[in-house]
């Protein structure tokens, strides 16, 4: 049986092999410092809710666009809603996606829209639940803390993301 002893002296090569390029190899990067992530603070009450609204409202009546807007808690769920005098009614649905999915992902809905536009790994997106890919949600924020989101709907993708952002500046006056 000559087979055993060839058998057992590759192994032992390769051990031998392999040991010695441990000690020549470069030590390992440390890994990357992930990116800061918001945390989720309290939920957003209705005051707050309302003050968003009404700044998203000023702006959608600035650009002259009828919109539907929403207000959801950092669960999603909704807090408060309008919707301005001939807004298309997809809208209704499609505000509240939006914030949904800005409050549950932490992050605008305008970085799910530029992933898919990128194309390759960014296709995944369509994958994920609740994850709106059209600018118009955008989280809201108290104290660096996530409270809840804004969603908006009824123009263009930037008109809506316009309308957001001033929905976002209103929960602040």
């Amino acid at each position: 049986m000559r087979t055993t002893p060839s058998i057992a002296s590759l192994i032992a090569g390769l051990m031998l092999a392999g040991t010695a390029g441990l000690a020549t190899a470069q030590p390992a990067a440390a890994p990357a410092a992930a990116p800061s992530v918001p945390q989720y603070g309290n939920n957003v009450n209705h005051d707050q809710a309302r003050r968003a609204i009404a700044g998203a409202l000023a702006e959608a009546r600035r650009i002259n666009v009828p919109m539907a807007i929403a207000v959801v808690d950092t669960a999603g769920k909704l807090v408060a809603f309008e919707k301005m005098d001939n807004t298309q009614t997809a809208s209704i649905d499609v505000a509240q996606d939006k914030a949904v999915s800005a409050a549950m992902y932490r992050r605008p809905t305008k970085a799910f829209q530029d992933g898919l536009a990128a194309g390759g790994a960014g296709l995944r997106i369509l994958t994920l639940r609740h994850a709106s890919a059209v600018e118009g949600g955008i989280p809201l924020m108290e104290g660096g803390r996530i409270i809840g989101a804004i969603g908006v709907s009824g123009g263009s993708a930037e008109q809506d993301g316009v309308v957001a952002a001033g929905g976002v500046a209103g929960l602040t006056r």
